[in-house]
């Protein structure tokens, strides 16, 4: 099986350091196994959305010496969203919820003033029929949420952090469509997984819970539309990159390869100090890019917050 990884940033900014180093382990697990490194444009976001991001992400990359083997865009594969949709909704596994805004953050806050977590109570799964009318003929739109099966616990084993586990019943069903008919995160970033044949999905920790709901998400898609066993990816989620003190910083959010270029920081000093960088191998200054990729092992990443020192 030819290893498949994909870097899938948004254009709405340009690249900063954390999704640098993202780009960077995918790009060299997937050399490491002889594979193909994948771009997705995640630019399902219209409004946010802007070419010169799109252009400033080829150009980062291909500055850094991380030129993918091949390029998708969300805004192209709307339809076949629409179709995943579809077959999810007539599965039962999509249903339409009609709070506003303003209800579910009142929900949220009596939630936490009771001390209980934040998890949508599924009100909308108890809307009969003559109630979901009324609801539309008031003209609300309907938000749309993915119905999380409760049944067993979520397990997977992580390549970084282990053996995962997570009770559905103690997540949100995920909403997937705006109420204006966008998309959110979840399903589009699921099906371009299926279709792209993705093998690893490297990225940070940060997505854990997401990766609980897509694997059900895998499942539930691949009973509804492919009618075959699911093949869904491995899944490993490092550690997030913070600033010197140890603590989530701004400027790393904002330090990206057009800082480094006009300090004149070369790709390869970049290159050499983040594919280390939160893992048990040294640090150190290493111009054969190969033996960086031959190093590359998830089984020395550790699990603390990785600190990054731009001055170093």
């Amino acid at each position: 099986m030819t290893t498949i990884t994909r870097f899938a940033p948004s254009p709405t900014g340009r690249l900063h350091v954390g999704n640098i180093r993202t780009a960077l382990h995918n790009w060299m697990l997937a050399r490491k196994n002889g594979g193909k490194f994948l771009l997705r444009i995640d630019d399902t976001d219209a409004e946010r959305s802007r070419e010169e991001y799109v252009d400033a992400i080829r150009a980062d990359l291909a500055w850094l010496g991380l030129e993918p083997d091949g390029e998708e865009r969300q805004s192209a594969r709307l339809d076949k969203y629409q179709a995943a949709f579809d077959a999810l909704r007539d599965a039962g596994r999509i249903y339409p919820a009609y709070e506003t805004a303003q209800e579910l953050d009142l929900k949220r806050k009596i939630q936490l003033g009771r001390g209980l977590p934040p998890i949508y109570d599924r009100a909308a799964l108890r809307l009969s029929e003559e109630e979901r009318a009324a609801k539309e003929a008031e003209g609300i739109a309907p938000h749309w949420r993915f119905k999380l099966d409760h049944d067993e616990a979520i397990a997977w084993d992580d390549g970084v952090r282990g053996a995962s586990k997570f009770d559905p019943a103690t997540l949100s069903d995920p909403v997937v469509r705006r109420a204006d008919g966008s998309w959110l995160y979840m399903l589009p970033s699921t099906v371009d997984d299926i279709d792209m044949g993705v093998t690893h999905v490297l990225r940070g920790e940060d997505h854990v819970s997401n990766t609980a709901v897509q694997l059900q998400m895998f499942i539930a898609l691949y009973a509804a539309q492919h009618n075959s066993a699911p093949k869904v990816p491995e899944f490993a989620h490092e550690a997030l990159l913070v600033g010197k003190e140890g603590k989530l910083s701004k400027r790393l959010g904002s330090l990206g390869c057009d800082a480094f270029r006009e300090r004149g920081i070369e790709p390869e000093a970049i290159i050499a100090l983040l594919a280390r960088l939160g893992t048990s191998l040294p640090v150190e200054a290493i111009a054969e890019r190969q033996s960086l990729v031959e190093s590359f092992d998830l089984a020395t990443f550790g699990r603390a917050p990785a600190k990054f020192d731009d001055a170093e």
